[in-house]
């Protein structure tokens, strides 16, 4: 069997292409370079500079909080990592209760629909702050008193309702042809849409719901409004202790190196989407 050979117009296309990619990145880089230390220019020559970088910059000060709030920071992973099943499942029931068309069951459907239209118009703070003093308030046998669950409960119901419209987005984009072909095959609604509709919607919906957990994980830090030493709260007794506010600067650190790589990777995901639809 004779070995494929690329042309010379294909070698020549390639090393074009390996050449432009080469300049664009050479400007990209020295473009990013140039705007880095003109922003540290100005930043740094500004007459308050001085002030701002011993208030927020502080080495020691940074040393000295990071542990604490390091381990305040643990509790923010331990409510993301709890909280992300939970809005899965809970908006995934929605979505397919607001799906349901029978009318016998147009009760569900519409507390479904009240639910996400309150939950998505009451801000996140809010919510976290009614559950996290108003359930333990009702007295109730078998309500939670940490405040951590609590920060989970209220993190679960606001951003449940998110994701059930994202869910409710990503079934309804999946063509009808699709459901007519399951149900001429003999499938119920039930098996149509677990078997044919919830495949195909639920890859399509994978870049927006990872965005939302990146907003997720920043919004953890709101359950500190409500007691549990997380990272912000820890932050907030060193700033109180010290009077200066780096360890602020050492929680963003923290979420920031674990909320990048998830962007990155939800832009990765919907870049291989937007391909493999091109395609």
């Amino acid at each position: 069997m004779s070995e494929w050979v690329k042309s010379e117009r294909q070698v020549e296309r390639e090393r074009i292409r390996r050449s432009r990619a080469r300049r664009s990145a050479s400007i990209a880089t020295a473009s990013t370079i140039v705007f880095i230390v003109l922003v540290a220019w100005i930043v740094t020559g500004s007459p308050g500079w001085p002030r701002v970088k011993e208030t927020f910059f502080d080495y020691d000060h940074f040393v000295a909080a990071l542990p604490d709030v390091l381990s305040g920071f643990l509790i923010n992973i331990k409510i993301f990592l709890i909280a992300e099943p939970l809005i899965l499942i809970v908006g995934l029931l929605v979505a397919l209760s607001r799906g349901i068309r029978s009318p016998a069951f147009f009760p569900i459907r519409a507390l479904a629909t009240l639910y996400t239209d309150i939950f998505r118009g009451v801000p996140t703070l809010l919510v976290i702050y009614l559950i996290g003093f108003g359930l333990p308030a009702l007295r109730l046998q078998g309500v939670p008193s940490d405040v951590v669950t609590l920060g989970i409960i209220a993190l679960t119901l606001s951003y449940g309702a998110y994701v059930a419209e994202v869910f409710r987005s990503g079934i309804e984009s999946v063509h009808p042809s699709q459901v007519a072909a399951a149900r001429s095959l003999g499938l119920s609604h039930l098996k149509t849409m677990r078997f044919v509709v919830l495949p195909q919607a639920t890859r399509r919906v994978v870049p927006p719901l990872l965005n939302d957990f990146v907003s997720l994980q920043k919004d953890t830090a709101l359950v500190a409004t409500i007691g549990p030493l997380d990272a912000l709260r820890q932050a907030q007794i060193h700033a109180a202790d010290t009077f200066n506010y780096t360890s602020y600067l050492a929680a963003a650190l923290l979420f920031i190196l674990l909320t990048i790589p998830l962007a990155r990777f939800t832009d990765h995901l919907a870049a291989r989407t937007r391909r493999r639809r091109g395609a």
